[in-house]
């Protein structure tokens, strides 16, 4: 087996003041990876950014680009002549953190001048029909563009990758003649980072109540958290709460993250008189701030529409919290329990479910004892990015 001189990672697409999922992905990878090969990451500042909140180490070397007015096409053109300029070692591994152009370009690219490198390419999800939108028919020119997109992509990551992520099963039917190329990467969380804000006691164990969440009340009936994009449900979620609240007048859910629904999601708040129930927070990075929210609410709801993973919520989940969400595939590998699911688009089953978990505190302790052993079991980044590392490199 030859060493691994290098890795390089191809993050521009990487934009916003939140962390997508592929974000974290390449995120927590790049911090555990480099304690043993050198890594170099190929970002936009907004990627900058993400590193430098996520306190990646200051080994890692982070080359961070600025864009001009045509932003997405700068971008690729930046990532097309990294492409044709660096110069890289036979041995090395470039990886691709999402499918978007600016990414796999670059990638692409290397592999054509440099057939010996290893190409690790993600593909977190691939788009819906262009006819039918995300669901019910809604965001019909969003999902056409995002298909446009990957169109020309996928064939070319087929062809020339040497390994696709994907981040659930179901995936795999989109890739079924490249299947030896595949390698599912279900979420993660740091449960280490968790368990310093839950445990500081020096012999704890995840079950204990101690650390600073101890006897933290109660003040917040339900949380969410991720992007406000169509995909997610972010408007649907207000039109749901206010179900919620003509039973329970007084429950209050709090959101935590931002994106371009956020002037929708404030619309629907102020046409459905929900001021007094809903908290809008924006986003909140990793650590005590976002781990007391948690810790001080009941359930966490994951409403999302169309979704091939949903890392956020299991943050929430290593806390106890039940999760209610819809029945999306993509769930039977990540979320076989801890979730009580709804009928995709069924908002008033949604709502009920809400409701009986808030009801009834014997059934919201018990689905949070389950959310809690799986992710504790499964949901380490230090063996997700182990197992993923281990299968690059012995290939």
């Amino acid at each position: 087996m030859k060493k691994t001189n290098n890795i390089y990672i191809f993050a521009l697409g990487a934009t916003g003041e939140g962390i997508s999922g592929g974000d974290r992905i390449f995120i927590e990878f790049t911090r555990r990876w480099s304690e043993k090969i050198k890594l170099e990451i190929y970002t936009s500042q907004s990627g900058k950014r993400m590193c430098e909140v996520s306190n990646l180490p200051k080994h890692v070397v982070i080359h961070p680009y600025k864009f001009g007015i045509l932003e997405y096409l700068h971008k690729i053109l930046l990532g097309i002549f990294l492409g044709l300029t660096l110069k890289i070692d036979d041995n090395s591994i470039v990886y691709s953190a999402s499918e978007f152009w600016m990414d796999s370009l670059p990638a692409l690219i290397l592999k054509l001048r440099f057939p010996n490198i290893k190409w690790v390419a993600s593909w977190y999800q691939t788009a819906p029909n262009p006819v039918l939108g995300f669901w019910g028919g809604r965001s019909r020119l969003r999902a056409l563009a995002y298909w446009l997109v990957q169109l020309p992509i996928k064939p070319l990551v087929s062809r020339f990758a040497d390994f696709i992520l994907i981040n659930n099963e179901n995936e795999k039917r989109h890739f079924q003649e490249f299947e030896k190329k595949l390698i599912v990467v279900l979420g993660a969380v740091d449960i280490q980072k968790i368990n310093k804000y839950k445990l500081p006691a020096r012999n704890a164990s995840h079950n204990d109540a101690g650390g600073k969440i101890t006897n933290l009340p109660k003040i917040y009936d339900a949380v969410f958290q991720g992007r406000f994009h169509p995909q997610k449900g972010v408007v649907e979620l207000i039109k749901i709460w206010r179900l919620v609240v003509d039973k329970m007048p007084k429950a209050k859910l709090i959101m935590i993250g931002d994106g371009p629904l956020m002037g929708s999601v404030k619309f629907e708040i102020r046409n459905l008189k929900l001021e007094e129930n809903v908290k809008l927070l924006g986003y909140v990075f990793d650590g005590d701030e976002k781990y007391k929210l948690f810790a001080q609410s009941k359930i966490v709801v994951h409403p999302a529409l169309y979704d091939s993973g949903g890392m956020a919520s299991a943050e929430a989940m290593a806390f106890s919290l039940p999760c209610v969400g819809f029945d999306l595939p993509a769930y039977d590998s990540y979320y076989p329990q801890g979730m009580i699911k709804a009928p995709i688009g069924n908002l008033e089953l949604f709502a009920k479910n809400v409701i009986s978990l808030l009801d009834n505190p014997n059934l919201r302790d018990k689905i949070g004892r389950e959310a809690v052993s799986m992710i504790y079991k499964n949901w380490s980044w230090d063996k997700r990015a182990q197992e993923v590392l281990n299968k690059i490199i012995l290939k």
